[in-house]
């Protein structure tokens, strides 16, 4: 997603390409992924094209193009009729580059105003890039309405009977509440969806941080009480949720500048696959899953901290911890700390390999040893897996 929020943003600054360093390393770099399949599905009718790839100051780098279109469609919240662009919350998203990058651009809008009735430096996309206005007011969905129980609600559940956690549940609490020691105070940090967002429910006591959400907010809040949610106050996941004293808005191209520029001091993820060298694989089973790369190509590449939150095994009980992957990659050699519902193992680049420094209680050196296909060294000083309070 950043790379492509950086082409459209090239394109309309009359940059021809540039270099980034996501995706050097990957399938994207070596080219002849898929792109689309003939008919019936079984020949590759177009394969992606190889990236020129280089070096600065000892990193990998690959180049690409600029992205410009005929026409570009974008939506707003109010225009004035020079074509001034004002966005409701974090509806900005990839709004102001795909509107630079139009040489003719639309802005459907829900209001249109006069001149002057936009303040100046409440414009967030000035109207040269703007050719056509149309007005239109139609309902706004919301995709994933996500919200938080009211204070009462939860003191009424806590005094009923609940069930027990299932297994499941339990691997997930501890994978989440050991995560969460990962995060420390004063720290801007990218949660990926699911388990890594959880870990910002355990934050230990003092400990205030600033999540970022890639369609570009930074101080996500909470998710809103019922009947509060916001069609234009969503995460990266298209779930609703709220602001802090001190949250910014900005567009996708502002929130990946942050990302590639390593402004961002952590990140966690999940995983398919995890490789005893720091390689990961997160984005597509080829034939059978695509679930996109999103902006983990992005944020893995970048040179922040990067944590891997997985179950240790598949459902089929496969290891998810192996000597190499099998999968394509999202990034090469980026990880730096592996956290299962089994272990902990922290990744040795220099040496491309795992040292494991914390089990989790009630697991064996060898039933670790039985179910990880990577290498791994034991640190001098294993302790039990640490957890942030529940």
């Amino acid at each position: 997603q950043g790379t492509l929020a950086e082409r459209l943003r090239a394109g309309g600054a009359g940059i021809p390409a540039f270099y980034t360093p996501t995706a050097y390393g990957t399938v994207i770099m070596d080219g002849g992924f898929p792109v689309k399949y003939a008919p019936g599905g079984g020949d590759v009718e177009i394969a992606s094209e190889p990236r020129e790839s280089r070096e600065f100051d000892g990193r990998g780098y690959i180049m690409e193009r600029a992205i410009k279109g005929d026409v570009a469609l974008v939506k707003a919240a109010k225009a004035d009729t020079y074509g001034n662009l004002y966005f409701n919350g974090t509806s900005r998203n990839f709004n102001p580059e795909c509107a630079m990058a139009g040489k003719f651009t639309i802005a459907e809008v829900e209001e249109i105003v006069d001149v002057g009735q936009i303040k100046p430096e409440d414009v967030h996309v000035p109207g040269v890039y703007i050719n056509a206005l149309v007005q239109m007011n139609v309902e706004k969905k919301i995709e994933r309405i996500t919200t938080s129980k009211r204070p009462e609600a939860k003191e009424e559940e806590e005094g009923s009977t609940s069930k027990a956690p299932s297994e499941a549940a339990m691997r997930r609490e501890r994978i989440v509440r050991r995560a969460a020691l990962e995060l420390k105070h004063g720290m801007n940090v990218n949660l990926g969806i699911g388990m890594p967002t959880l870990a910002s429910n355990h934050l230990p006591e003092g400990v205030k941080v600033m999540l970022q959400s890639e369609n570009g907010l930074l101080g996500m809040g909470p998710y809103p009480y019922p009947g509060e949610q916001n069609a234009d106050l969503i995460n990266a996941g298209k779930e609703t949720v709220t602001t802090l004293p001190g949250s910014s808005i900005f567009s996708s191209g502002e929130s990946f500048s942050m990302i590639r520029g390593s402004h961002i001091d952590v990140t966690i993820l999940g995983a398919l696959e995890v490789a005893e060298n720091g390689d990961l694989a997160n984005w597509v089973i080829p034939g059978k899953m695509v679930k996109g790369m999103g902006g983990a190509m992005d944020l893995v590449s970048c040179g922040s901290r990067v944590v891997v939150t997985t179950d240790h095994c598949s459902k089929k009980g496969a290891s998810k911890i192996l000597k190499s992957c099998s999968l394509p990659l999202t990034g090469k050699g980026i990880v730096d700390l592996i956290i299962t519902d089994l272990a902990v193992f922290e990744v040795d680049k220099e040496k491309g390999e795992l040292v494991l420094t914390e089990i989790a209680e009630g697991v064996t050196l060898e039933e670790l040893a039985s179910k990880t296909e990577a290498t791994y060294r034991v640190a001098d000083d294993l302790q039990t897996m640490r957890a942030a309070a529940a």
